[in-house]
């Protein structure tokens, strides 16, 4: 099955409170997009990248994005729309039939590995709709209009949503057409497939995989890069010793 990933990075990142959109800040001395493009580079089940970008950035992109990064595997880039719903439709509109799979995920999770994409591929072969997430672990409570607790939710079946999604291409366009139809918005693409009485799959998804809004998500974004080159780090360090103790012997 050939699978397409849409990437939206189509965002203003007015919440971060400074000129540059919140994609290309760097983070460890690479723009965000980028490294969630190279993950997405590095999945061997992703076959095709659409990648979605404000206007103004859709010409240079190829020059200042995807050549200095070998992103060869992105092979459309496209304006985004007014909102994020907008943008990933931009992509799923140019769905081909050659395409059985689509993948999409926020340009600004860039920890994302390719091991978990992987995996929501090969799920979604199966079960047709897949979104990665998390179970709750805080106790949820429900307020009223004055915020006042009204109950206390049970977390047990409740998982918190990230991105990669991943859906069967014509279960996708036809949520997306209903959708659109009705002038729908969902929060997210697993709402749309939800809507039209599909189920979607969840599966289990990574405390790394934050999503960077805030300025204070991009530092929780340097710990967790830091984090993990001292663990890359260690594992070469532990590879090498290896080596030496195999040629001692």
């Amino acid at each position: 099955m050939k699978t397409l990933a849409i990437i939206p990075a189509g965002g203003s990142g007015t919440r971060m409170g400074g000129d540059i959109p919140k994609q290309y800040l760097m983070l460890g001395g690479l723009p965000i997009l980028v490294h969630t493009l190279m993950a997405f580079q590095q999945a061997s089940l992703v076959d095709d990248i659409y990648l979605v970008l404000p206007e103004e950035d859709v010409k240079a992109a190829p020059q200042k994005i995807l050549s200095p990064y070998h992103l060869t595997k992105v092979n459309r880039v496209l304006t985004g729309g007014e909102r994020r719903q907008d943008s990933v439709k931009r992509g799923v509109d140019l769905i081909g039939s050659d395409h059985d799979l689509v993948v999409i995920h926020d340009g600004v999770r860039p920890f994302i590995s390719p091991a978990t994409i992987n995996a929501a591929i090969k799920e979604a072969a199966r079960s047709q709709a897949v979104t990665v997430g998390l179970p709750v672990t805080d106790t949820i409570k429900k307020v009223d209009g004055h915020r006042r607790v009204s109950a206390t939710v049970n977390r047990d079946q409740l998982w918190l949503t990230q991105t990669p999604q991943v859906f069967l291409a014509s279960l996708l366009k036809k949520a997306y057409e209903s959708a659109y139809a009705d002038n729908y918005y969902g929060t997210d693409d697993a709402a749309l497939v939800e809507r039209i009485g599909e189920k979607v799959t969840m599966i289990i998804g990574s405390y790394d995989n934050i999503k960077i809004t805030t300025a204070v998500d991009l530092e929780w974004g340097e710990l967790i890069l830091k984090t993990r080159q001292g663990r890359n780090a260690v594992s070469s360090q532990e590879a090498q010793s290896g080596d030496i103790g195999r040629c001692v012997k």
